[in-house]
């Protein structure tokens, strides 16, 4: 079939968007990283108001700042927000923990097994920016298996804004950690316990944000033409 232009624009935008949330989420691209629309706009074989489109879609995730900027930037949420966001996503997870009890079938505890095994395996191979992506994926699993796509959409920017102050802010630690207590909180949904999963996800939140830790190191400005590259051909993958 051939491709029409809106499509192909379409997919430019989606592959841009994957590519650079990617990045910004492992960190590879740091907070305060400049995001010129021509470096982006040559590397993708897009235009400036697509660029504007993919920008405009990692703001709302709340993971690029481009208000008053000439130039939009990785965003760089303070300590203050950081706690914001963990608190209106503990209320959001337990929506979502309430959700998915009431649905609860075979096939939702599949989809969630195999997901911790791709954790264990990323832990094994000792890949932490891998094991730190699955980690918040999860999360985004557990909203996308929830049925309610507002829960879903809201879920998704706290997540991804969740996993950028994760990346700014988070002292080192095992990921076994998190892979352990998400097969917790598998076992507590298929029990359809709602308090007891609900305490266990807050309990996962609260471990989560305690591990943030203020660095004081100052960024080093990256090569965003080579972390573009290499982001962009594991998203073609």
């Amino acid at each position: 079939m051939v491709q029409t232009p809106m499509s192909s624009n379409s997919d430019r935008v989606e592959i841009a968007h994957r590519t650079l949330r990617q990045a910004i989420i492992e960190q590879a691209l740091k907070a305060g990283t400049k995001l010129p629309e021509d470096e982006i706009g040559r590397h993708f074989s897009m235009s400036r108001t697509l660029v504007r489109a993919v920008l405009a879609k990692l703001q709302a995730q709340g993971l690029v700042d481009t208000y008053h900027k000439r130039t939009a930037t990785v965003a760089q949420p303070s300590l203050e927000e950081a706690h914001d966001a963990f608190a209106v996503r503990r209320a959001l997870e337990r929506e979502v923990i309430k959700s998915i009890i009431k649905r609860w079938n075979p096939s939702i505890e599949k989809g969630l097994q195999e997901h911790v095994k791709e954790e264990e395996a990323a832990h094994a191979k000792g890949d932490v920016r891998l094991s730190t992506r699955l980690a918040g994926e999860f999360h985004l699993k557990l909203a996308e298996l929830s049925g309610n796509t507002l829960l879903e959409r809201y879920l998704s920017e706290l997540v991804s804004r969740c996993s950028l102050i994760l990346a700014m802010y988070s002292r080192p630690h095992s990921s076994e950690c998190a892979i352990s207590e998400h097969s917790a909180l598998i076992a507590a949904l298929r029990s359809g316990d709602v308090a007891v999963a609900e305490q266990l996800m807050d309990e996962h939140l609260s471990s989560v944000e305690s591990r943030a830790l203020f660095d004081e190191e100052a960024p080093v400005e990256p090569d965003l033409g080579s972390i573009l590259s290499r982001y962009a051909d594991r998203a073609h993958g």
